[in-house]
């Protein structure tokens, strides 16, 4: 092996037989650009539009062997579609996992790497601080099936290991937490739930897979909302699941097939240009934002700004650990409750009011009444989401302009 200047980056050595090791020996950047890449015929530059819902075959007998199992063609973009297998391959490679599913969009990458590996009669743990959605799913509608669930403080250890018994098929983690920013030590959690022989899925979408690889620490599922970071510019919905390709062929394609949350092919080619810059923008846009959480810190009416790599974070050491960096969202919260926090939005010049996130421009939202409204105040309460909460996505745009729109506005709403 041979490391070459800026392979450290990477976290990886480049092997001595680079042009025969294929693309799971490139560079993060490299597979980020050229992972997946089928050309056509035509030799295009960039990835092909594959826009069709059918396939035809050339004759009768192939179309028996693909719907058989025996040729791997396509037969419906349901199943499976050219330039969504070239997102999803890319995105495998930038994982390190061994398949990938597209989904529609993230809520489908949640409910279904849950859906399709629960029956009646299993139980499911999860951490607290979970987004309002996903919230819904583990305490709402998969019981309706009969799924039981219990909700812990995920960062309390002693917690996971009280609430894991054997019976308990499935975890689902959310780290960093919406919106709170909470930290779950992944390999503790995941050593525990694999003890009493349950599978661990990752919400990775805070951190994304540039900044934290929870494979690394014992997950066995990673889902993300591609909508987020993964397009970053606001444009589509997308979603997908990380998984050994076991679990993709016995419990996860049947249901994606059967159930239909397809990504489009469309959809697919706007995460796969995406995909291109995602590095560039994370690290950008999580260097911006630990410059403004420090920066709002001192900020009069500003109670509290949480951030991961903080020393004020009460799991900084462990944030620092399992992420790269900090993340690009930045939660504050302000003394003056819902009224203040309404105000000060009202007059944010820059940054817009939007409770999407991981997009080039920078979002801000109240959780309470927006992302968060539907767990009830109670909940929100045992979570630490207060009336004064503020939610940051940190975008592209000049760091000074952030702050300067930030204190202006906090400092007249004051």
């Amino acid at each position: 092996m041979r490391v070459f200047p800026g392979s450290k980056d990477n976290g990886a050595a480049v092997p001595e037989n680079f042009a025969d090791a294929g693309p799971d020996a490139w560079g993060e950047a490299t597979k980020l650009v050229r992972g997946g890449l089928e050309r056509s015929q035509f030799g295009e530059t960039s990835e092909a539009l594959y826009l069709n819902s059918g396939f035809v075959y050339p004759d009768a007998e192939t179309a028996a062997a693909r719907f058989a199992g025996d040729d791997d063609g396509y037969v419906y973009s349901r199943y499976g579609n050219p330039t969504v297998s070239m997102f999803e391959e890319r995105l495998r490679l930038l994982e390190g996992a061994e398949a990938c599913y597209g989904t529609a969009s993230g809520m489908a990458a949640v409910f279904t790497s849950l859906a399709c590996q629960l029956t009646a009669g299993d139980h499911i743990v999860a951490s607290r601080a979970l987004f309002g959605s996903c919230f819904q799913i583990v305490t709402n509608i998969l019981p309706r099936f009969g799924v039981t669930f219990e909700l812990v403080d995920g960062k309390d250890l002693d917690a996971w290991k009280t609430a894991l018994v054997p019976g308990t098929k499935c975890v689902f983690v959310e780290t960093p937490s919406n919106p709170t920013l909470e930290i779950i030590d992944l390999a503790a959690v995941c050593e525990m739930a694999h003890k009493v022989g349950a599978r661990v899925v990752i919400d990775n979408v805070f951190a994304t897979p540039v900044l934290q690889k929870p494979l690394d620490y014992g997950a066995d599922i990673i889902v993300y909302s591609g909508t987020k970071h993964i397009d970053g510019q606001g444009r589509c919905l997308g979603g997908a699941i990380l998984s050994t390709e076991e679990f993709k062929e016995k419990e996860l394609k049947p249901m994606i097939r059967h159930t239909g949350p397809s990504l489009s092919p469309f959809n697919a080619w706007v995460l796969l240009k995406g995909l291109e810059t995602l590095k560039l923008r994370v690290n950008a846009q999580s260097r911006s934002a630990l410059t403004i959480a420090e920066a709002l810190q001192s900020v009069p009416d500003v109670a509290e700004v949480i951030y991961p790599h903080l020393d004020t974070h009460p799991q900084a050491g462990l944030a620092r650990a399992q992420m790269g960096e900090g993340g690009t969202v930045v939660t504050f919260i302000i003394d003056g409750g819902r009224e203040q926090a309404f105000d000060i939005l009202r007059r944010l010049t820059i940054v817009d009011i939007s409770n999407n996130l991981g997009d080039s421009k920078s979002l801000i939202t109240h959780p309470a009444s927006t992302t968060h409204r539907n767990i009830g105040e109670e909940e929100r309460a045992r979570v630490g989401i207060g009336e004064g909460m503020l939610r940051l996505s940190v975008g592209l745009e000049e760091t000074d302009d952030l702050i300067a729109d930030l204190t202006q506005a906090i400092g007249e709403a004051a």
